[in-house]
This record gives C-alpha cells, sequence and structure tokens, in this order.
C-alpha cells in the first residue's frame, strides 16, 4: 500500500510538472532518480524543486513574466538511463538548464555524455564524490554539497569520537561508494583507527551473508556501511543483524533513508550514527523554507537534500534572470554571478526582490537555506556535513561540522 502510494504521489508530481510547457515558457530539466535505489528520496526532493518553481512564478515569473516550468525526467539513479533521459531533456525538451542528477554516477554520467558536449549548465544538489572535481566541464558542472573528501574526513573524526577504533567497511561498487569509502580509510588510519576488512560489494544482489562473514571476523567494533539503503544498504545491515554479525552500523547520506528504519526497526539501531551533507545550525533562512514548505505539502521539510535542492533550482533561475536569456552559454557565466560575494543578500522566497535588483543592474548574493553557495574553480562548494541518530521513525540531527 505504501508504495502505491508513493508511486501515485511521484507520478502525479511528474504528470504537473511535464504536461504544463508551453512554446514561451522558460523550462529547466529536473533530472531525478524516480525510480531506483534512491526512489525513497524523491518525493520531498522533488517537491523542493517545485516550491522553488512555484516561488519564481508567484514572484511575478522570468525573463518578464514567463513562466518558470520544470520538466521531470527519471534518470534512475544510475549512469546510462541518466544520459538518455538527459538527452531527452537538452535535445526534445530544449531545456535551459538541467537541475539534478541525484546520484554521483548518474551525475557523472549524464554532464560527460550530454551537459558538458551541448553547452547545457548543471546544477547537481547531491552528487558528492570526489570525481565531479576533476571533471573537465568547460565549467557547465557544479554541486552545492561538499565533496566526500570532506564527508570522509567528518565521518573518521565521528567514529574515533565514539571510541571506535576498529571499524570494518562495506561499500558499494559505483562512484559515490568508492569516493567517499576509500577517503574515510585514508582518514581514520592517519588519525589512528584501524579499518580491519575493506571490502567492495555489487548492488541489486539478493545476498551479501558472504562478504559479512568475512567483515565479522574481522575483529572489528561496527560496520561501516557506504551504500544507498534502497540499493545494498538496507539489505547489509538487515542480514548482518538476522546473521549475527553486526549489531551496530555506522553510515553515511545514503543510508539515511526512511526505509532502512522500516526495514529493521528503530530498536535495532539505538547505538548507529550517519554521517549526511545538511545546512548550518543556525539559519533563519531554512527555517522559514522549512516552514512554508510542509504548509504546502503537510510534512518532509526535515529529509535529506530538500535545502540542497530548493536551492539548486533558485540558483539555475537566478541565472537565467541574470543571463537575460535562455542563452546556455550565458546562462552558465551568470550562475557565479548570482551565487558568489559580493552582492546584495536574497534568499529563498525573495525572488521578487532579486529581479528588482538584477533590473536595476545590482550585483545579488543568494544565500540558501542550504548556507552560502560559494562556488570555486572547480564549480565545488564547502558546506556542512550533520552527524545524525535514529529518533523513532525518523533521524535527529544531533550536531552539525562546517
Amino acid at each position: 500500500m505504501k508504495k502505491s502510494i508513493l508511486a501515485a504521489a511521484v507520478a502525479a508530481l511528474i504528470a504537473a510538472s511535464t504536461g504544463a510547457a508551453l512554446a514561451d515558457d522558460v523550462k529547466v530539466g529536473a533530472l531525478m532518480g524516480i525510480t531506483g535505489p534512491l526512489a525513497n528520496f524523491i518525493p520531498p526532493i522533488l517537491n523542493a524543486a517545485k516550491l522553488a518553481e512555484a516561488d519564481v512564478n508567484a514572484g511575478g515569473g522570468i525573463l518578464g513574466g514567463q513562466n518558470f516550468v520544470l520538466v521531470v525526467a527519471d534518470g534512475q539513479a544510475a549512469a546510462q538511463p541518466s544520459v538518455d533521459a538527459a538527452s531527452k531533456l537538452v535535445n526534445l525538451e530544449n531545456v535551459a538548464a538541467i537541475m539534478g542528477a541525484l546520484s554521483s554516477g548518474a551525475t557523472i554520467a549524464s554532464a560527460n555524455a550530454v551537459s558538458i558536449p551541448n553547452n547545457v549548465l548543471q546544477v547537481s544538489p547531491t552528487a558528492t564524490s570526489p570525481a565531479v572535481t576533476d571533471i573537465k566541464d568547460n565549467d557547465y558542472l557544479y554541486r552545492i554539497v561538499p565533496s566526500d573528501n570532506y564527508q570522509g574526513q567528518v565521518l573518521a573524526n565521528i567514529v574515533l569520537d565514539e571510541g571506535l577504533n576498529k571499524v570494518a567497511v562495506a561499500y558499494v561498487n559505483n562512484d559515490y561508494g568508492v569516493g567517499i569509502a576509500n577517503t574515510f580509510k585514508a582518514s581514520f588510519e592517519e588519525k589512528g583507527g584501524t579499518v580491519t576488512a575493506f571490502e567492495k560489494h555489487e548492488d541489486k544482489k539478493n545476498s551479501y551473508r558472504g562478504e559479512l562473514a568475512t567483515l565479522a571476523s574481522s575483529g572489528a567494533d561496527a560496520l561501516v556501511v557506504i551504500a544507498y539503503a534502497g540499493g545494498s544498504g538496507a539489505k547489509i545491515v538487515k542480514q548482518s543483524l538476522e546473521n549475527g554479525f553486526f549489531d551496530r552500523f555506522i553510515g553515511t547520506d545514503g543510508l539515511r533513508d526512511d526505509l532502512l528504519i522500516e526495514q529493521v526497526g528503530p530498536e535495532a539501531l539505538a547505538t548507529s550514527f550517519f554521517s549526511s551533507p545538511t545546512s548550518p545550525g543556525e539559519n533563519p533562512a531554512a527555517d522559514a523554507l522549512h516552514k512554508r514548505f510542509d504548509e504546502t505539502y503537510g510534512e518532509g521539510s526535515d529529509k535529506p537534500f530538500v535545502d540542497q535542492t530548493y536551492d539548486a533550482t533558485m540558483l539555475i533561475a537566478l541565472a537565467i534572470e541574470k543571463a537575460g536569456s535562455t542563452d546556455r552559454e550565458a546562462i552558465k557565466a551568470a550562475l557565479r554571478e548570482v551565487a558568489n560575494a559580493p552582492g546584495e543578500v536574497v534568499g529563498p522566497g525573495e525572488w521578487e526582490k532579486a529581479v528588482k535588483l538584477i533590473a536595476a543592474g545590482k550585483d545579488i548574493n543568494y544565500e540558501g537555506a542550504a548556507g552560502s553557495h560559494e562556488f570555486d574553480d572547480n564549480g565545488d562548494v564547502a558546506g556542512f556535513i550533520g552527524k545524525f541518530i535514529v529518533d523513532g521513525d525518523s533521524y535527529k540531527q544531533i550536531a552539525v561540522f562546517e
């Protein structure tokens, strides 16, 4: 029943996003993972993008009153489907820019195959792999979450602060898993910890008991799981518990999924903790956005990557407005101008103010719900990593690291 409701909700969102575009609308692609391992994350993430879309249109529209329209495409959080979806957005829908993709592998593949060759700005709200930094992208690929080079270092500190000096690591064999696993291992060992076993695995297997038996025999105090809960992550935790391999888990953002709690129960995760990109601890802009989000959609403002998705969508809209047209090269050139200081600060929900400032020739500096997005030469940002624990049927943030 729950899966049916989820599918119906997502289908309704896609229909609303793809059916209203007219010839003179300004269209931006939303490259999502509607199906696949990130499907459980999608409804609040897509709602965040739709809220940004609504804010633009309620504030008078874009480029002199045109409608700002998101065109949603399902990349399945996988490489080739994301290439196909991005190609449709660019070549058939003629979008001005792309917000997404979500997973690192999907982002890297779609950027290399589609957005970069076609000179289309692409801004991911969630792709964390260190490999994104080094892509030869001609300045067309950006992200507004910190690289896993940083998350891996923070996670190493958190684990050691918990008094855990020996851990085993199970990581999925994709850009996301490999990137953060290697960074975590290097940082953890540099700080004096011991990685007793370091095992790569393939996604979508029915059983991981063989790998888990090897990991459990290594003498580790806990298991670090770097994978998506909707892929291998939840299975690994569940099979660990069922077979007595591990009873304490450490996860990254891919595991911070309500699906994990649903499948194993909060009691089994009472001693576990998780790291994830997050927003500043004290941020009135985020508080105001969350209030509007929950008033509009009922709930979900506390879910992963809501703030980042809203900000990525709004930054693209601001870049288009600053460019004064849907010329793709001009949009790319305008992104840093609206995101980076100096400039008069505008925040979430302040579209009308931003348009007036741009029209008056003033510089603006978007300060988002997820914090400041000051892009460096590689299109990366600094940002924040949070520490989360399970609290009932959801996750509670208990610390923020900048």
